[in-house]
């Protein structure tokens, strides 16, 4: 009686694992809305990020939480906006200029997704606190191998301000070659392992990469093929195409890796980058105003896509969606119920029968910075339908944008349109005050 209970549960469990899909989130690191091919690049070819956003379904309308990295990464992995995770600002490696601390009670999506049987991965950067309590293991991740901190000096040596941050789960490892190759051939293992393992369980993987965030470091190969390609291309330029055609053709290894073990079929992957393209080293934001930093749209407007295969019908939308909204939309894709106290919200209905069907909702992006520029003040911006309000520093003036009629936010109607900032003002007030309850620094 006892062995025909335990089987029983066995087949109950089984069924149970076999119809949720394996999860896989893949961020890139300043990658500007308008730096792949699909979404108008004319100097870069991408063909494995092409193909995966024809085979589901491309954004257009995809903002990140934040238009730089850590505050975008801690929304994604809580679903929460990011100040109120106690993240509203870049965790960096020195604490006179730190600006977030990722707390301790933040429910994350791989604790979640462990409960519903989900073996959990992470690979690449993370970027979230380098101490035990906010690690990648103790944050609900079974597996991680990776670069603990932030960005690197270097992507052949691996440091960052002469520290040692990569790991295999909590041991230093010492890998050799460009850190794109090394997040890829690290995915390319894992997956293989869980093949060879046990293709009946399901996995979650988040697979973040460096790339191409500074310093534009690409391979020398991949930089004499761009220059050889395209005439009149500046070394600038160039450089940062070669990059992220090297990271594109990693994410194609990782694509290959899932078909080959048959994994692919059943998986629900995302792809985002983490805010806009860094303007300074050669970044294409598009017809957009502002890059990374920027809470204009070139911050904060993301090449993004969602693919199922067999169940996202391959397309465009222009749906509104933020990062944070990866998180229920993960949830509910694995049979469970978000739950209450998320800020982001399901688009499931919207992949799985093209229809979306929300209640209106403010949209807040956050970021708090430090130096002489910023001195740990905090820039905002705020949605509102059509209607943006604005704050992109703390030492300049907050202005209203209508992104219908202006999308290229030339005319600050702040002045003219006063009853409207007004109203706008004080929804972006509120949303302030809730930030404001949230520690951002390790308790002393």
């Amino acid at each position: 009686m006892r062995l025909l209970t335990c089987f029983l549960l066995f087949l109950t469990v089984s069924s149970w694992a076999a119809d949720k899909p394996n999860i896989v989130v893949i961020v890139a690191d300043d990658l500007g809305y308008g730096d792949l091919s699909c979404y108008g690049a004319t100097d870069l070819k991408s063909p494995h990020l092409d193909a995966l956003m024809a085979s589901g379904l491309r954004f257009t309308e995809f903002y990140a939480n934040c238009p730089v990295c850590s505050p975008t990464r801690a929304a994604l992995l809580s679903g929460r906006y990011q100040e109120l995770v106690g993240v509203p600002g870049v965790i960096r490696t020195k604490p006179e200029d730190n600006w977030g601390y990722l707390s301790p009670g933040a429910t994350m999506l791989p604790q979640v997704l462990k409960k519903q049987g989900y073996s959990t991965a992470a690979v690449g950067k993370w970027h979230l606190g380098l101490d035990d309590e906010a690690h990648p293991n103790t944050r609900g991740f079974d597996h991680f191998h990776g670069f603990l901190g932030d960005m690197m000096d270097d992507y052949y040596h691996h440091r960052r301000h002469d520290q040692h941050y990569m790991r295999l789960n909590k041991e230093k490892v010492n890998p050799k070659g460009h850190a794109t190759d090394i997040f890829t051939t690290w995915t390319v293992d894992h997956l293989d392992a869980l093949a060879q393992k046990d293709n009946e369980t399901p996995f979650f993987l988040y697979l973040a990469y460096n790339a191409p965030h500074t310093p534009i470091q690409p391979p020398q190969d991949w930089l004499e093929k761009v220059m050889a390609r395209e005439e009149g291309i500046t070394l600038k330029r160039a450089k940062l195409v070669a990059l992220i055609e090297h990271m594109d053709d990693g994410i194609g290894k990782v694509i290959a890796a899932l078909k080959k073990n048959k994994q692919w079929e059943k998986t629900l992957l995302f792809f985002v980058s983490d805010n806009g393209g860094q303007l300074n080293v050669g970044g294409n934001c598009g017809n957009l105003r502002g890059g990374k930093q920027d809470m204009y749209e070139g911050g904060l407007k993301v090449p993004a896509c969602a693919v199922w295969p067999g169940v996202i019908k391959p397309g465009t939308t222009d749906f509104t969606a933020l990062t944070m909204d990866i998180f229920p939309t993960a949830i509910e894709a694995s049979g469970s119920q978000p739950g209450s106290g998320l800020d982001g919200r399901s688009f499931l209905s919207l992949l799985k029968n093209g229809i979306q069907v929300t209640e209106k909702r403010d949209l807040f992006f956050t970021r708090r910075e430090g130096n002489l520029r910023y001195m740990g003040e905090v820039s905002w911006a705020m949605k509102r339908g059509p209607w943006k309000l604005v704050k992109n520093s703390p030492m300049e003036p907050w202005e209203l944008f209508n992104l219908e009629e202006d999308p290229l936010e030339a005319s600050d109607l702040s002045k003219t349109r006063g009853q409207k900032f007004r109203v706008l003002a004080a929804g972006m007030r509120a949303h302030i005050q809730r930030g404001g309850a949230i520690p951002w620094q390790k308790p002393e």
